[in-house]
């Protein structure tokens, strides 16, 4: 999220239409970060809810030397793993090694990380094409929701919530090549799901 809007300018002032607008553009990725810490859903809910109430509490604490959906991740961060330790549920950062791991063939995607080639696109605006492209985004939003918890962490933080890499490796308290793996592994799924839906090019 960028915080050319002054986001942070207008929740300081007290704006409920700014709180609301942070709250429907994270919320989602917030309750899929927590459960890479939690586990389970209902108490990855209540993380965010908590989470939520310490911004507010905290916003003036804010300095803007990360942005403010980093900010913002730090704190959920802290919160789902005092959570975890106190409700002995945290999720085990398990990256075993191997072409086995993902069961999909890693020589897919270069040395960068991004697909050789990448699936067949739609080209042409249609209205057909329109409710594919609806069609396909639920399918990955279904499939994040499926990856294991911490790939789905590392997913939301890194393709949809746009966080930089070692700001987000920090937050997760991993490291970057454990966060890359766990990335790398997360696209492979997100691209065999993609594939099957649309076929390759």
């Amino acid at each position: 999220m960028s915080d050319q809007d002054n986001l942070p300018d207008r929740l300081r002032a007290g704006e409920d239409a700014a709180f609301t607008e942070l709250v429907r553009r994270h919320a989602p990725a917030l309750v899929g970060v927590a459960m890479g810490f939690v586990g389970s859903r209902a108490v990855a809910e209540e993380v965010v809810q908590e989470t939520w109430l310490a911004v507010i509490e905290g916003l003036d604490r804010f300095e803007g030397r990360s942005s403010l959906a980093t900010w913002i991740y730090a704190i959920l961060a802290n919160k789902a793993r005092t959570r975890a330790v106190r409700e002995k549920r945290m999720v085990p950062l398990d990256i075993p090694d191997g072409p086995e791991a993902s069961g999909i063939d890693a020589n897919r995607f270069g040395p960068d990380g991004r697909w050789r080639q990448p699936p067949a696109l739609i080209d042409d605006i249609t209205p057909e094409r329109q409710v594919a492209g609806r069609q396909l985004a639920d399918i990955v939003r279904d499939e994040i929701e499926r990856l294991p918890p911490r790939q789905r962490a590392v997913v939301l933080m890194r393709d949809v919530e746009q966080i930089p890499g070692p700001e987000a490796a920090e937050i997760l308290g991993i490291s970057e090549r454990n966060l890359r793996v766990l990335l790398h592994r997360g696209r492979l799924r997100l691209r065999q799901a993609i594939e099957e839906a649309t076929g390759p090019r």
